[in-house]
């Protein structure tokens, strides 16, 4: 995995994540995304969604993972946000982005995925990054178009029966396929 040295942008420090980190991370992602505590914020899944969003297995795997790093943000020392960054040939996927529920709303997230963009355009030199974001999300997916980015039309079934993912509370649920030029 490539180890990239701390980044300062504004008050913010960007960092790869370590093993050491896994157990903060399932606890901020699972607090943007699901129970009582991700409805503070915007981003929550909470009504689509019960039961977990990841678990340490899965955000260890992506924090080894040969093929991308999990970048960690914190503000004067403390974690405040995450995003995966995958290669994958001449792109990279852009996923399990949280921001702590209490500070979304206030431009972090604009200035996460700048970050996120720079670094993966700077390190791995793509063209273009993907997502994908849950097609009945039209909140989400418009503040990721705002950002420039592009809806496919391209959708990958939900996971159903896969309780990793968590427990679905409607029969509608597909990944869309959101793509950026860089």
């Amino acid at each position: 995995m490539d180890t990239a040295p701390a980044r300062d942008s504004h008050r913010l420090t960007f960092r790869d994540a370590t093993e050491d980190d896994v157990p903060a991370l399932v606890t901020l992602i699972e607090s943007a995304y699901r129970g009582d505590s991700s409805r503070t914020g915007w981003t929550t899944e909470a009504d689509i969604l019960q039961g977990q969003r990841t678990d340490e297995d899965g955000v260890r795997a992506v924090v080894t993972a040969p093929s991308g790093r999990l970048l960690v943000v914190e503000r004067d020392g403390a974690l405040i946000a995450c995003c995966q960054l995958e290669h994958r040939g001449e792109a990279a996927y852009f996923g399990m982005f949280a921001v702590r529920p209490g500070l979304q709303g206030a431009g972090l997230g604009k200035e996460i995925i700048a970050e996120a963009e720079r670094t993966v355009r700077e390190d791995w030199g793509v063209r273009e990054m993907h997502m994908t974001v849950i097609s009945v999300r039209e909140e989400l997916i418009a503040w990721y178009e705002r950002r420039g980015y592009r809806r496919t039309g391209k959708l990958t079934p939900f996971p159903y029966g896969d309780e990793r993912f968590g427990i679905p509370q409607r029969s509608d649920l597909a990944f869309e396929l959101l793509v950026k030029g860089l």
